[in-house]
């Protein structure tokens, strides 16, 4: 661990620590690095849905260890993947949107394929790890370049409301790229491999749009979807920044208007329960392989999606639901099956706890800290409180206990999540939090890279910010 992290191990009792440090972990263990994209906290474990049906990454629960309080470092497809994968923040690179080419700003050197690379791993894999604009096959022993393409709404159908789009389609599983995408995991999990591996598989579900096949949708009547928590009037207190990234106006207005929500909220159901069955199908294969005992397995999402809380729609923004995850591990000899940690991280951990585990160098470069003491005790002291930001100099941080959101233009939100975990009050305009809002103001990003476009005063593109939204 690095000098500047050794603090942080004052807070762990020395017992915690000595089993940290003496776990029996396999030499050179191999790696299934798993990503979802647009997966929010509606999975079983979490808790907070139950009309959700996920039980693969249930089972995948179940085999080790998973966070309830994870969090993006970016609540948008490309700068969340770059910084995880690079270790460096969207604050340090100014990689802040999906249109914004990562790769000129962030060198092969600094990327965590290059680390597993260089210790003599087989890097391989197949859908969408980075944001799919900006693909570098330098950085692959190889990668699947075919996944097939999306079957066509019929024609006459509703393609959805607006922007939000969602639709069942009458086609069979394997129509759908994620099944290829799964086949290659399911392949590679079956092969013989002569060094040790890092394979990656990247599901676009749920990614809009929302088509899957209609059985996925038949699974969850309309009459009883549940909407999601919402206020009429929850952006009152809300500052002109925090409302500008709402845009009410937009998604959540035409969906009012539509009288569609819980149609959307139906194929958003249905969308994570087809992706949930390609988990299982790799699972299966996983376990089945000679692989199982000495693979470490992390899965996460790269963000998360509101679907009308806050008169809010997708990511782009910085409140709980765009913010926070799924993140799960299966690490032998040091997860504990069935095990949950509410200890509060952010997914910059990533990149460390993996070349910790595998007993490789963390680069200097890497802004993250290792997650194996929560891995061995997931309810060890832990004090680091999890960031993330979205645009020029907007951060939010997230402690255990409570959200600070300051915006580029000053503007400020406070959230207390024990007591109002919908985020529901804000009370930063209260002067008796000005120490709270001061303690957790100490973690925001020292470094605030240049914007690479023009930006408002808020730190929101000039022309809107959403170009390329996938």
């Amino acid at each position: 661990m690095k000098t500047r992290f050794r603090w942080l191990l004052v807070p762990f009792l020395p017992a915690v620590v000595a089993s940290v440090l003496t776990a029996a972990l396999p030499a050179k263990p191999n790696v299934l690095f798993i990503a979802v994209d647009d997966l929010r906290d509606w999975v079983g474990y979490f808790g907070h849905n139950p009309q959700a049906k996920t039980p693969n990454y249930d089972r995948l629960a179940r085999m080790g260890t998973s966070f309830t309080r994870a969090y993006c470092a970016s609540p948008v497809c490309n700068p969340s993947r770059a910084a995880l994968m690079s270790g460096l923040r969207p604050s340090t690179t100014a990689v802040y949107e999906n249109n914004i080419d990562f790769r000129p700003l962030i060198g092969p050197e600094k990327m965590l394929t290059t680390a597993f690379r260089q210790a003599g791993y087989y890097v391989h894999g197949a859908g969408k790890i980075y944001h799919e604009a900006y693909r570098r096959p330098t950085e692959w022993d190889h990668y699947l370049e075919k996944e097939g393409r999306y079957p066509r709404v019929p024609a006459g159908q509703s393609e959805g409301v607006g922007g939000i789009k969602f639709a069942p389609l009458d086609c069979r599983d394997n129509e759908i790229p994620d099944w290829a995408i799964a086949d290659y995991g399911i392949e590679s999990l079956g092969k013989k491999h002569d060094k040790p591996f890092f394979l990656a598989v990247g599901f676009h579900k749920p990614h809009m749009p929302w088509n899957v096949p209609r059985k996925w949708f038949d699974l969850f009547p309309l009459e009883s979807i549940k909407l999601p928590p919402h206020l009429e009037n929850d952006l009152n207190d809300v500052p002109p920044a925090g409302v500008r990234m709402a845009r009410p106006e937009g998604d959540h207005a035409a969906m009012l208007q539509s009288g569609r929500w819980k149609e959307a909220v139906q194929a958003y159901l249905a969308t994570i329960a087809y992706c949930d069955m390609n988990l299982g199908r790799l699972l299966d294969a996983f376990e089945k392989s000679a692989y199982r005992d000495n693979t470490i397995i992390v899965l996460w999402g790269d963000h998360g999606w509101h679907l009308g809380e806050k008169s809010h729609w997708r990511k782009f923004a910085l409140w709980e639901e765009a913010t926070r995850a799924p993140l799960m591990w299966v690490v032998p000899g040091l997860t504990k099956p069935g095990t949950i940690s509410h200890r509060t991280v952010d997914f910059m951990s990533i990149y460390p706890t993996l070349t910790d585990l595998c007993g490789l160098p963390t680069p200097k470069h890497v802004e993250g800290v290792s997650l194996r003491p929560l891995l061995a005790d997931p309810s060890a002291a832990w004090s680091i409180p999890a960031v993330t930001t979205y645009r020029y100099k907007n951060h939010t941080v997230r402690s255990a206990d409570w959200r600070y959101i300051r915006y580029a233009n000053g503007d400020e939100e406070l959230y207390d999540e024990a007591r109002d975990p919908n985020e529901y009050v804000n009370l930063a305009g209260k002067a008796e939090f000005t120490a709270r809002k001061a303690e957790l103001a100490k973690f925001l990003p020292r470094t605030n890279a240049p914007d690479l476009e023009p930006t408002g005063g808020d730190g929101a593109k000039k022309g809107g910010g959403r170009k390329n939204k996938k």
